[in-house]
């Protein structure tokens, strides 16, 4: 005797059955902040979301430069510069996740999208294909003054608002870590010798 052949189940009777290309309405736009009880008005906190989210901007397209330029290094000093660059691109990763987290934090919304991102920085596009090294390093540092510059007016500011937090992660964090690393990239580009004959 043979048993029914079961019939092939609805997709959407099976509790683990994904539904698939769900869409819905956007919940929160950009650049508008929530109702957070954080002790801080709706205009700082709005104000501080929008100079973040500039600083974010910034700070993911340094990130991407030192992927690229990890990548691309060339020449004698290929090995250090290689890791170096690498490492850095690990520490404004970490700034990147720190930069959303306080935009959040503070009931905004943070930029995401590469696209959207491409919109709001303001560090140069460089060539896509490969330039010489004393000019990528170049580029690294223009992009750690454009953000240096940026968080020093954006830190007073927050600061005269009471935003602490947005002032200390900017001060503490994403200026301390942007010196450091200009200080490392910046002694690659002084041409002295290792000796004197």
């Amino acid at each position: 005797m043979n048993s029914p052949r079961p019939s092939a189940p609805h997709p959407h009777s099976d509790g683990s059955q994904p539904w698939l290309h769900q869409q819905g309405r956007t919940i929160q736009e950009f650049g508008t902040v929530k109702q957070f009880p954080v002790a801080l008005s709706m205009e700082t906190r709005l104000y501080s979301c929008q100079r973040l989210n500039k600083v974010l901007a910034d700070t993911r397209i340094l990130h991407d430069l030192y992927k690229k330029y990890h990548w691309l290094m060339r020449g004698a000093t290929f090995y250090q510069l290689h890791l170096l660059l690498d490492k850095h691109a690990g520490e404004q990763l970490e700034l990147i996740d720190t930069l959303a987290e306080r935009v959040q934090t503070l009931g905004g919304v943070a930029v995401g999208d590469p696209r959207h991102v491409a919109e709001i920085t303001t560090v140069p596009r460089p060539p896509d294909g490969v330039e010489e090294v004393p000019a990528m390093l170049s580029r690294l540092l223009e992009a750690h003054e454009t953000i240096l510059a940026d968080c020093h007016d954006a830190a007073t500011r927050a600061q005269d608002l009471g935003d602490d937090g947005t002032n200390d992660l900017l001060v503490s964090d994403v200026v301390r870590t942007n010196e450091l690393q200009a200080w490392f990239v910046a002694e690659h580009l002084v041409d002295t010798p290792l000796v004197h004959v």
